[in-house]
């Protein structure tokens, strides 16, 4: 066991070592090397009318276009992420700090599948589709409801998956027939000129998707002054909050996918050895910088112990530290040099609240410069503790026993946030079971942190976790409006309940009441012939007005 005095020395403390961005630009830093990665003007946010009417005029023409062939400037897109693949997953490695193996595994491929997936489903997801009567009043109405494009959409995303979470979003909006906005984190703006290029590769009409370089308020406060259509947002609740409340002036509708707290439950009948190496990827992948990622661990007191000894190897074996060009690394840098002291602050409270450091992984340089915080298992934790309660986002999974299921579930959903969870036994009924109970909105069953890849699974979560969900036939669904179309079956000359009133309007609107839930037989046929007596009357017959005879005096 090593003591958090230990961890400490083997993290060096950063010093900043590139001057001020000059005003007008957005400078990233390779979190590895703490070198500069990428300098890109801001965008002259002055031009944001004429920007906003390039892509109104883009989208109106692109909208009009059948899916079929939005989906083949898509798939161009998908063809370059593969032919570009290994230089899109050092792109991602230099702005984000994850190893190239990581960018590959969970930024690139999921980009390629995300075009082509959407490329293929987004005719049928949105799809028109006929809404069944639901009353015989309606006997002469259909309906059908028909998804409309919403427009311009604004996408605003984040430095942890800065190429797979807007490229999807991107590739949603564009196939829903929209005109696409975006505007990465300043940490990764490198990726968002990669981006350029892919969608480059798509050959859209000018200005239907245009990348937005400057500090991330005053972009958003531009788009909503624009009356932006929608504002898709990834990131923090808090900077989550302040958006709603300033989308709330203009009415602007958001999508906000924010913070999890995810929990892990390891049953008695659990497979250890997969339920470690799952808590392992979950909890250390990308720097532990996942917001679906494994935050806390609940274990049932019959295998604690053998988990936590699992587990504590599989940490122990663990390296982290700068690349240099080889594939012999497990864990690269944490982000931003906030973040890495936001996991410092959580560990040493918890340290000093009585939690324990079990094991860590080890540096592969001594003298790395990176913001690198080793990959760290946990004990002796509670709920009282910020690490437990906060969203931590780093390299760190604390452990829990827990001694009933009804205590691991009340444990789990102990939390403000709500957004993936994992259940870990051999009896997947029983699984399943336990999944409805537990406040998420994603459960997975013997895994973690994979389903965001996948296209046709709807992401997102409840609490302060956000609102919407992205991916998926609903991520199409909030890419558009819901419209309703409505006519008549036998087109006539009136409703029942139009003009003129008389008694055998109102006669005729009260049976057509009771013959909907009817009392005895005899009321019911009643019913029926007054309806359709009412029906003849007023839709096969022409009104003729005449003068209204008026009370006297």
């Amino acid at each position: 066991m090593q003591t958090q005095a230990a961890a400490a020395e083997r993290l060096p403390q950063v010093a900043p070592v590139l001057e001020t961005p000059k005003a007008g630009e957005t400078v990233s830093v390779n979190p590895a090397t703490l070198e500069e990665a990428s300098r890109i003007p801001n965008t002259d946010l002055a031009r944001m009318p004429e920007i906003f009417a390039k892509a109104r005029a883009a989208q109106r023409s692109w909208a009009q276009l059948s899916f079929e062939t939005r989906a083949r400037h898509v798939l161009k897109m998908r063809d370059y992420v593969v032919a570009h693949a290994e230089e899109l997953a050092s792109v991602v490695s230099r702005e984000n700090g994850k190893l190239r193996t990581d960018a590959l595994v969970t930024e690139v491929i999921p980009c390629a599948l995300a075009a082509q997936w959407y490329a293929k489903n987004a005719r049928r997801a949105l799809a028109p589709k006929k809404v069944p009567m639901g009353s015989v009043l309606f006997f002469n109405k259909r309906n059908e409801l028909q998804r409309v494009p919403l427009g311009v959409v604004g996408i605003i995303s984040p430095w942890n998956y800065p190429l797979s979470i807007p490229f999807g979003e991107v590739v949603m909006g564009l196939m829903a027939g929209n005109a696409v906005l975006l505007k990465v984190a300043a940490a990764t703006i490198g990726v968002g000129e990669a981006i350029e290029r892919i969608v480059a590769a798509g050959g859209l009409p000018e200005g239907l998707f245009q990348h937005i370089v400057g500090a991330g308020g005053r972009v958003s406060q531009a788009m909503f002054d624009q009356h932006v259509d929608k504002l898709f947002f990834t990131g923090s609740v808090p900077t989550g909050k302040q958006l709603m409340a300033a989308a709330a002036k203009t009415l602007t509708p958001l999508s906000l996918e924010l913070g999890g707290k995810d929990p892990m439950l390891v049953l008695e009948d659990a497979d250890l050895e997969r339920a470690a190496n799952g808590a392992a990827w979950a909890g250390y992948q990308n720097a532990g910088q996942s917001c679906g990622g494994v935050e806390r661990v609940y274990v049932h007191e019959a295998v604690y112990d053998k988990f936590v000894e699992l587990l504590a190897e599989k940490t122990r074996a663990m390296r982290h530290g700068p690349e240099r060009g080889r594939c012999d690394v497990d864990m690269g840098a944490m982000t931003t040099e906030d973040q890495l002291n936001t996991v410092r602050r959580h560990v040493d409270a918890a340290v000093a609240a009585g939690a324990k450091i079990i094991a860590q992984s080890s540096a592969t340089e001594a003298s790395a410069k990176g913001h690198f915080y080793p990959a760290t298992l946990m004990t002796h934790v509670d709920h009282t503790m910020e690490l437990m309660r906060e969203e931590t986002f780093g390299p760190v999974v604390p452990v829990m026993k827990f001694s009933s299921l009804d205590q691991a579930i009340e444990l789990a959903n102990d939390s403000t946030m709500a957004l993936t969870s994992s259940v870990w036994t051999r009896d997947l009924a029983r699984g399943k079971e336990i999944a409805r109970r537990l406040q998420s909105g994603v459960t997975t069953i013997n895994d973690h942190l994979y389903t965001h890849g996948q296209s046709e699974a709807p992401w997102g979560g409840w609490k302060e976790s956000g609102m919407g969900r992205t991916h998926s036939a609903l991520g199409l669904d909030e890419m558009t409006q819901p419209k309703l179309i409505n006519w008549d079956l036998m087109p006539g000359k009136r409703n029942l309940w139009w003009y003129p009133f008389d008694q055998s309007t109102y006669d005729g609107m009260l049976s057509a009441l009771r013959m909907r839930y009817p009392t005895s037989l005899g009321g019911f046929l009643g019913d029926v012939m007054n309806v359709t007596r009412l029906a003849l009357q007023k839709m096969f017959s022409a009104w003729t007005p005449s003068a209204p005879k008026l009370p006297k005096g």
